[in-house]
């Protein structure tokens, strides 16, 4: 019998290659422009001469610089998000914890200029993303709070505010991003190194694991 999975055509695999690289250049680029200019100071066309690309061409994938502009924010959340879209109460609440320290710091550190994009944007109220935070975030939101409410209740976790806990693990493994001038000075540094880095998640690790009360529900590799 013949196969009905749909087949695509070298063509197609190519216009589909071609696609994701131009996206993936556009995303960065605005990425790169938005946290320095922000939103109101970056043009299309400043996007497009970065992107190595014509301005018609950045319109043909993002209609207008509001679609790009929520292309990226959520983008950007769907990155942050993605060590835990998939928690629950039967996970180990110190590894889970230890895991999303370790790549929310990790994307401030490498990707600073995504987390300046985002706090820009939400202290100017969130307008773009506002419909992403009370669907898909709030929903996120409500997953990781309902796996933390059953690690207390299991006895795995001290007893706390889930959102308080999630707001704080946000602001701190954010911090070395936003304020990364300076963190630089006071750390005196031209730039953070990759110890600089190790020191300062074993510390905040650290300090999220033992005010959770999780330090040593499993062991150490």
């Amino acid at each position: 019998m013949p196969s009905t999975k749909a087949k695509v055509s070298p063509g197609g695999r190519r216009a589909g290659r071609i696609r994701r690289e131009r996206c993936a250049a556009i995303l960065a680029a605005a990425e790169t422009l938005f946290a320095r200019d922000g939103f109101r100071g970056t043009s299309t066309q400043a996007i497009a001469e970065a992107a190595g690309l014509a301005k018609a061409q950045v319109h043909y994938y993002y209609e207008t610089k509001e679609v790009l502009y929520r292309a990226l924010l959520e983008q950007i959340l769907n990155d942050w998000n993605c060590p835990l879209d998939s928690v629950t109460a039967d996970d180990d609440p110190r590894q889970v914890l230890s895991d999303y320290i370790d790549a929310k710091l990790r994307l401030s550190w490498e990707r600073p200029e995504r987390s300046r994009v985002f706090a820009a944007e939400v202290m100017r109220g969130a307008p773009a993303l506002r419909e992403f935070l009370h669907n898909e975030q709030q929903a996120w939101v409500d997953r990781f709070s309902a796996a933390i409410e059953g690690w207390i209740a299991q006895g795995k976790m001290r007893a706390l505010d889930p959102l308080q806990l999630i707001f704080m693990l946000w602001s701190v493994t954010q911090h070395y991003a936003d304020y990364e001038a300076q963190v630089l000075l006071f750390m005196r540094r031209e730039q953070l190194s990759e110890a600089d880095f190790e020191q300062i998640k074993a510390q905040v690790t650290t300090m999220f694991l033992r005010g959770c009360g999780v330090e040593s529900t499993v062991s150490k590799n």
